[in-house]
């Protein structure tokens, strides 16, 4: 007699023409390049795809939805439910009149180097930001002095039933580093505003952030966006600084000597390692200055 198959996540869910991976692993789509397994990676073909799978999917079925995972910590247990990863298909541009529409899944670089071609300024600080615009618009990400809200037109959602939703910038209710959108809504899309400018007067601009990241940040290592939220008033990477945090070390996990606001997994670092170092950091500062860091840094999974 064979024996009976336990029933996984994976026999439950909706038919799609997109890719599901039972155990996917997640560390080699983090740029920290740590953290567990997804319990179910889906890649969706399409919006359409998208769509049927939220209209079909079990409301107890948790989700969760990563771009390329530059800000983002994987614990090591892995994901619970299923991970959405939002890649090529929903990496379309079109530019119109002033209007750059870009699919949630679009690098925030490929919209700045469209709106270079196009020779629409206002979008150059988006060379600076090293995400999607899916979490671009969850998080209102900025650089240099400008932020997503400063530029943003509308952006089309899915609800965790499948139904669509047309943003607009009051909808949205952008504030510092974050939005009000519900956090199971899925982007799919994002329309923004630019000016008519001089190409060479943008290329320039570009180039000029980009050579101040390469200056102040750490490049070309395992690290994550910024760890802290700037609380008002001041730099986090100054409070972290003067707490004495500077090129300190939790196992494989250091704050960066190059900018403190910046973790590094030096190699053998787990994610554990990095969360603990980054409450260390947030010990420190609230003992030196009274101030609690807020992590910026997305954290998901199971310790």
């Amino acid at each position: 007699m064979i024996p009976a198959r336990n029933i996984t996540l994976l026999d439950t869910l909706p038919k799609v023409a997109g890719g599901y991976t039972e155990r996917a692993p997640l560390a080699n789509l983090v740029w920290f390049r740590t953290g567990g397994p997804a319990e179910v990676l889906f890649r969706p073909r399409d919006e359409a795809d998208l769509q049927t799978f939220l209209k079909n999917l079990g409301a107890d079925v948790p989700l969760t939805v990563i771009g390329v995972g530059s800000n983002l910590l994987v614990r090591d247990r892995g994901v619970r439910g299923v991970v959405i990863k939002l890649g090529k298909p929903f990496g379309n541009i079109e530019i119109e009149d002033n209007l750059i529409t870009a699919g949630a899944g679009t690098t925030d670089l490929a919209v700045a180097h469209s709106a270079l071609a196009a020779s629409l300024t206002g979008l150059e600080f988006m060379r600076g930001i090293p995400g999607t615009v899916g979490g671009a618009l969850r998080t209102n990400a900025g650089a240099y002095g400008t932020e997503i809200s400063d530029i943003f037109q509308s952006a089309t959602a899915f609800d965790r039933d499948g139904e669509v939703h047309t943003l607009s910038a009051s909808e949205m209710g952008f504030s510092y580093r974050s939005s009000k959108i519900p956090a199971d809504w899925i982007f799919t899309s994002a329309t923004f505003r630019g000016t008519p400018g001089d190409q060479k007067t943008i290329k320039a601009k570009m180039d000029q952030i980009q050579m101040t990241r390469e200056a102040t940040q750490p490049m070309r290592v395992r690290t994550g966006g910024s760890t802290f939220k700037n609380p008002e008033g001041i730099k986090a990477w100054r409070l972290i600084d003067q707490a004495g945090c500077r090129g300190l070390e939790v196992g494989g996990a250091r704050v960066s000597e190059k900018h403190c606001n910046f973790l590094i997994n030096t190699g053998p670092a787990c994610s554990a390692d990095l969360e603990a170092l980054g409450e260390e950091v947030r010990r420190r500062v609230k003992q030196s200055a009274g101030v609690t860091l807020e992590w910026e840094i997305e954290r998901i999974g199971e310790r």
